[in-house]
């Protein structure tokens, strides 16, 4: 099978050209023309990544972060990008991936997550003419006192340790999210009557919360992970006769908490 096909499959759902300007989502490795029988989806493209999918038998690796974002001067093996390059090349592994532009459809990253904390009335926070875009808001079955609420994220995602910022005395009824590094969007999720934000990669100075509203930190790694099973998903769905193998090491976060 065409390696095209496994991306139109994708692409159906997550179309390339939502991805952001500086994005490299598509083909980083090899082209639509490739051969291909089996496929592994990761979250990152590493060597370890690689060298799994040769173990499987797998010649095509998609990831949601690209394996390359942006030039490269050299490929030597020095560098992780470097090893992983040339270990695709070596055993002819054509390289995928769906970054951006499986951020901002509403089934995506964000979406996705939403749904795992059983968020209602949901809607695309910033989004364009045809309701696309990053982030999503929504609201919470009942309203919750905000430790409730933050022990509710533990739980529904599987999270090890929340940051937040200072409690508010109200209880929460309006969420925003977005997975990954998220903080551009606090002054909307703010504009949009949110009680809280829920991202990822959030600075310091964004602590000091816009009044009224409530910042969570579930950390970048965690509020994209659950991406990988949708992707597995929409191929099986699209391209039944098609073997994808979820990888052991894609819900291996590159984050550690001592």
């Amino acid at each position: 099978m065409k390696a095209a096909a496994i991306a139109a499959a994708i692409e159906e759902m997550a179309p390339l050209a939502l991805q952001e300007s500086w994005d490299n989502s598509g083909f980083c490795i090899g082209n639509g023309d490739s051969e291909v029988h089996a496929a592994v989806v990761g979250f990152d493209c590493t060597p370890e990544l690689i060298d799994e999918a040769v173990l499987l038998g797998a010649d095509m690796v998609i990831t949601h972060h690209p394996l390359i974002f942006g030039g490269i001067k050299k490929i030597s093996e020095a560098t992780l990008t470097g090893r992983t390059v040339i270990s695709a090349i070596r055993n002819g592994i054509t390289v995928y991936a769906c970054h951006t532009n499986m951020d901002k459809v509403p089934g995506g990253v964000s979406g996705t997550t939403a749904s795992r904390i059983g968020l209602v009335n949901v809607r695309v926070l910033d989004a364009d003419a045809d309701g696309n875009g990053l982030g999503i808001i929504g609201e919470l079955p009942a309203p919750m006192s905000p430790a409730v609420f933050l022990q509710h994220l533990k739980d529904s995602l599987r999270l090890s340790t929340v940051r937040h910022s200072k409690l508010p005395a109200a209880f929460l009824r309006t969420v925003a999210l977005c997975g990954g590094a998220g903080r551009s969007l606090i002054g909307r999720a703010g504009a949009a009557g949110a009680d809280v934000y829920v991202s990822g990669d959030i600075s310091y100075h964004d602590f000091y919360a816009p009044d009224g509203m409530m910042i969570a930190d579930i950390g970048h790694f965690e509020s994209e992970a659950e991406i990988i099973g949708v992707i597995c998903d929409t191929v099986r769905k699209k391209i039944p006769n098609f073997a994808v193998h979820i990888a052991r090491n894609s819900t291996v976060n590159p984050v550690y908490y001592f």
